[in-house]
């Protein structure tokens, strides 16, 4: 916004002022401070990931996640939910 003070700017440009405050506020309220650098943002450093595709390879391995055997796939879960859902509805 060019113009330095309130008093000189048009309706138009105090609304589009107003509405960007607002809308900081409500951003605020509803995710907290964004006061906060790239890389807390993001998670990633700037320093560069030496490893080799081996060792992220292996990396990958040991953190991966498998549920437990018999556990419903995510299709299944939302199945049974919607079915929940409409044996409710329907009483």
């Amino acid at each position: 916004m060019a113009t330095a003070r309130i008093a000189d700017m048009t309706f138009d440009e105090l609304r589009r002022f107003v509405l960007a405050l607002m809308e900081e506020q409500r951003l605020e309220y509803f995710f907290g401070d964004f006061d906060m650098d790239e890389a807390e943002l993001t998670g990633v450093d700037d320093e560069p990931d030496n490893r080799t595709l081996e060792e992220v390879l292996d990396s990958i391995e040991r953190n991966r996640w498998t549920p437990p055997p018999g556990t419903p796939s995510p299709s299944q879960m939302i199945r049974a939910d919607r079915d929940s859902l409409r044996v409710t509805s329907d009483e």
